[in-house]
């Protein structure tokens, strides 16, 4: 009889302990609250299918030949970026004409040229001192028995929306919206080398990582995989580690998919035991090993990955402009949230 009143007992308290954390998500998600939508999904819309694809048809072009770290394709790449920046009146955190983080030779093996990642940046209205990382790589796997790798989807797609999202904050900013964060838009190197460009950079940021409130990072966003082309379902895309060190982050990313995108959030590979172990193989890892919050925005694999054909004309841009917009209504919040996100998962 003892025991069955124990064991009574410690029934009654686990789930008041489970209604409580419950309770307690039920309030974190009616925090959540996008002000003024209706000027988030007016910028978002300049966000367009034609203009994703004329940067991917640019960035995955022979003249950049395949864009591999430190050799003249990636070079020319790099300018490609900063003149866009230049004409959108997007400034630069290192100064007047100077986009790149500039790495040295010895940072990358034996054979591989010195590099640079390619940095724009709009400064926060009210908290500038915290900052959000947009993040994309650039470079991709060049030329190899006469084969260009293009790398539309790897990461031409990904770069594009980049460049997009910067281009869409800076009209907000101009007309009396900015941010009040501030935002860098960074553009790494060495992905495919060994997540090099991000390593570098969170050992030397431009800003400090006390200070950097979450890396948004794109990698592959412009393609459907073959577990969804199979069941004819393109309108989604994999989210991981929106959750693995902030419990709002992944209610954010959520709050914002529902009200301006409604993709489907695959978080499939996103579980702890994932074989694939995407969480540590794209440029978000970096700042997640240093306990900066994260999400990692991914279209899977496809026959393409890595090879020759990954060409723009696969791409399908009506999808990357969805996906894009998702991460912008995130990218929005968070700038502009009262509270700074919090890390309370280490």
């Amino acid at each position: 009889m003892k025991a069955l009143f124990i064991a009574s007992a410690l029934t009654l308290v686990g789930s008041c302990a489970n209604i409580r954390y419950t309770q307690k998500i039920e309030n974190l998600k009616e925090s959540i609250v996008f002000e003024d939508p209706e000027t988030i999904i007016k910028y978002s819309l300049t966000i367009t299918p034609e203009e994703l694809s004329t940067h991917v048809y640019a960035l995955s072009s022979k003249e950049f030949e395949g864009r591999e770290t430190g050799r003249i394709g990636y070079h020319r790449a790099s300018n490609f970026l900063k003149d866009f920046y230049v004409d959108n009146d997007i400034p630069s955190p290192l100064g007047y004409d100077n986009y790149y983080q500039r790495i040295p030779k010895s940072y990358f093996s034996k054979d591989s040229p010195s590099s640079q990642n390619v940095v724009a940046f709009i400064e926060g209205s009210e908290l500038p001192e915290e900052v959000i990382v947009i993040s994309a790589h650039l470079d991709h796997l060049g030329i190899s028995n006469d084969d260009t790798y293009f790398g539309a989807d790897d990461n031409a797609s990904g770069t594009a929306a980049v460049m997009e999202m910067a281009q869409a904050f800076a009209l907000a900013k101009k007309d009396g919206h900015g941010p009040r964060r501030s935002i860098l838009f960074l553009h790494l190197t060495a992905e495919e080398s060994g997540l090099l460009g991000s390593r570098y950079y969170v050992k030397h940021p431009i800003y400090s990582l006390d200070n950097t409130v979450v890396n948004l990072n794109i990698d592959m966003i412009g393609r459907v995989d073959k577990a969804h082309e199979e069941k004819q379902q393109e309108n989604y895309v994999y989210i991981i580690g929106a959750d693995r060190l902030s419990t709002k982050l992944h209610y954010i990313s959520e709050a914002a998919n529902n009200q301006f995108t409604n993709l489907t959030l695959d978080y499939r590979y996103n579980a702890e035991g994932d074989s694939n172990r995407y969480y540590y193989r794209s440029d978000h890892y970096n700042f997640a090993y240093r306990n900066i919050p994260v999400i990692f925005y991914f279209n899977g694999e496809h026959q393409d990955y890595h090879q020759p054909t990954d060409t723009p004309d696969k791409i399908n841009y009506p999808l990357l402009q969805k996906r894009a917009q998702l991460i912008f209504s995130t990218a929005w919040y968070l700038a502009n949230s009262e509270e700074r996100l919090k890390v309370d998962k280490i």
